[in-house]
């Protein structure tokens, strides 16, 4: 057994000589020791600082054994429910199980509890009572406020008072459980910490008062009010805390935490990482997420495209942060050094593969303008994109010894390769980067549920298809799009699929990969689909809200599957097509 990972069981810590840990991170995936993995990246980051962190993995809920494997830490227990809301990883968009769990040994469901992170902390409290829980992870980070459940539609109070929690760290949390760790330490309050939000008992001079539970609860416009100045309140620059009522108590929002520098990133990114699920997995079939990362190196984080959908804009923020080349060069060869290593390398890169080493000269000093997006209606002047970095990498990296291919699977912004200054890069990803499929994500193609997404217009996917095909012909390549599409997204009416059906069927375009629209909390999108609203404009909305017709929607959109026949016909009917 390979003793470089951490400790998941008693065994493994007498064989490191400890008896007693300072920190236990509880996560809802499978302990994969690869900074793909919030909980590796956290416990290596805890590790690093000197102190001795223990992990346990998808413990069995049921009862209390698993919680107490490792007995009581020093410092605090960390709780996440993995990669994904356990909500998302546990359900499909029409709310049945899931026959299939990507981050759990052999695919294996059922592994994690429904809202993992509550159940997980109420089990910490119920065997070790007044001890400090941290909670972290895109679970609880989007749940920190009030917010709309899409399960039990209902709007829920801060994970923090269901969790019975100390403090939440939101966003990606590499700085903020250090200064946990040290105050803890020190027995100093759990206060004032950037991108951390925590329970006080009084409001606090200078915090921007947002409308409370009980409002949001009883009020729609009320919940669009309150999202809409949590939304315009993420920026670290401006130092803005945020409070919410909760009855007699508020929960209280810090700051983001302050962009990471290339430095801190590059160490991150280079700590001691096994690369590998944890030996106990071997033969439970392994872990099935690990494989589409096992050859993928992250070069940067955050996205500045704010898709209304999407929860990363107050996940990891908008200011995209990239690794040096060098680090990424040095993962790399690493890379080509293990034995199972066949010469391919499967990813470079982040949330949008061609942001690497995007860049805004005032992001530095006065961070986001408040006022005007980076991407959309078009991409500010004032954006300079990385290609002449991303090339560079990208050369030197197909250089390495025993590298065969270098591919890009993370999605491409193709809205950021139609001009001339794109050409270049375009054309060197379609000769050597492209593995005969490129994943875009056009999401839809009326422009009014695209203005509603924060997409751009449908005549600029169709500008980059012609580009993509022209430059891929030039290569003599037979290259294809993967379209990415999603299906009753607030705002799409029954007449709005079938347009899009139309449209797709001139093109000959037969999407496999639509994703049922699933409004997820503290996003725009999921706002419109609660509140019926724009949560920044007020228009209304229409909102396809019963299963049945949010089948139709999505069954028009694949209108050659034989099983959606049935679907059609009906849909059809209601259009009076037939």
């Amino acid at each position: 057994m390979n003793y470089n990972f951490l400790p998941i069981s008693f065994k493994e810590t007498k064989n490191r000589g400890w008896n007693v840990f300072d920190i236990i991170l509880i996560t809802g995936d499978a302990y994969v020791d690869h900074p793909s993995y919030g909980t590796a990246v956290i416990g290596r980051v805890l590790e690093k600082a000197g102190y001795r962190v223990g992990i346990i993995p998808q413990p069995d809920w049921k009862n209390t054994a698993d919680f107490k494997r490792l007995g009581r830490p020093n410092l605090f227990f960390g709780i996440t429910a993995g990669n994904m809301d356990s909500m998302v990883a546990n359900y499909t968009a029409n709310k049945r199980p899931r026959k299939k769990d990507d981050f759990s040994p052999g695919g294996k469901p059922g592994l994690r509890p429904d809202r993992a992170t509550i159940v997980y902390a109420n089990r910490i409290r119920e065997v070790f009572g007044n001890i400090p829980i941290i909670l972290g992870g895109i679970e609880a980070s989007l749940r920190r406020f009030a917010h709309y459940d899409w399960w039990d539609d209902t709007v829920r109070r801060s994970i923090l008072f269901d969790a019975r929690a100390d403090i939440i760290v939101f966003g990606m949390g590499e700085r903020q459980i250090l200064e946990i760790a040290e105050k803890i330490k020190q027995g100093k309050e759990l206060k004032d910490i950037r991108g951390t939000a925590y329970i006080t008992n009084a409001k606090e001079d200078g915090a921007l008062e947002i409308p409370s539970f009980e409002d949001v609860k009883a009020d729609k416009d009320k919940f669009n009010e309150a999202f809409s100045l949590i939304y315009k309140n993420q920026d670290p620059f401006k130092d803005t805390k945020l409070i919410q009522r909760h009855g007699n108590r508020f929960v209280l929002q810090c700051p983001p935490i302050l962009p990471l520098e290339e430095h801190e990133l590059d160490a991150i990114y280079e700590l001691p990482y096994t690369k590998k699920p944890h030996p106990s997995y071997k033969l439970k079939g392994g872990i099935p997420g690990f494989e589409t990362v096992r050859f993928s190196i992250i070069s940067h984080r955050g996205c500045c495209g704010e898709c209304s959908f999407c929860g990363l804009f107050m996940h990891q923020g908008r200011i995209v942060q990239s690794r040096s080349k060098t680090s990424i060069l040095k993962e790399a060869a690493n890379l080509t050094k293990r034995e199972d290593f066949k010469g391919t390398i499967t990813d470079i890169g982040g949330p949008t593969a061609n942001l690497y080493k995007a860049h805004c000269h005032l992001w530095e000093k006065n961070g986001v303008c408040s006022k005007k997006q980076c991407l959309m209606p078009k991409k500010c002047k004032n954006l300079r994109l990385g290609y002449k970095d991303s090339l560079e990498l990208f050369r030197e990296i197909l250089e390495l010894p025993k590298t065969k291919h270098v591919f890009i699977e993370s999605g491409i912004r193709y809205d950021l390769l139609v001009d001339k200054k794109s050409t270049e890069y375009l054309s060197h990803i379609c000769k050597y980067h492209i593995s005969g499929q490129m994943k875009i994500a056009p999401e839809h193609t009326l422009n009014h549920i695209l203005k509603l997404m924060n997409k751009p217009p449908i005549d600029v996917y169709e500008d980059f298809a012609r580009r993509y095909e022209e430059i891929s012909k030039g290569h003599k390549k037979n290259q294809y799009l993967v379209h990415y599409f999603i299906s009753a997204h607030p705002g799409s009416t029954l007449k709005d699929a079938y347009e899009t059906s139309q449209f797709l069927k001139k093109r000959k375009i037969h999407p496999e990969q639509i994703q049922d629209f699933i409004p997820l909390p503290l996003t725009a999108s999921g706002c419109m689909y609660y509140t019926e609203k724009h949560p920044f404009t007020g228009e209304r909305l229409y909102v396809a809200k019963t299963f049945r017709e949010r089948k139709m929607h999505r069954a028009l959109i694949q209108s050659k599957n034989p099983k959606n026949k049935n679907l059609i016909e009906d849909a059809l009917k209601i259009l009076k097509k037939h």
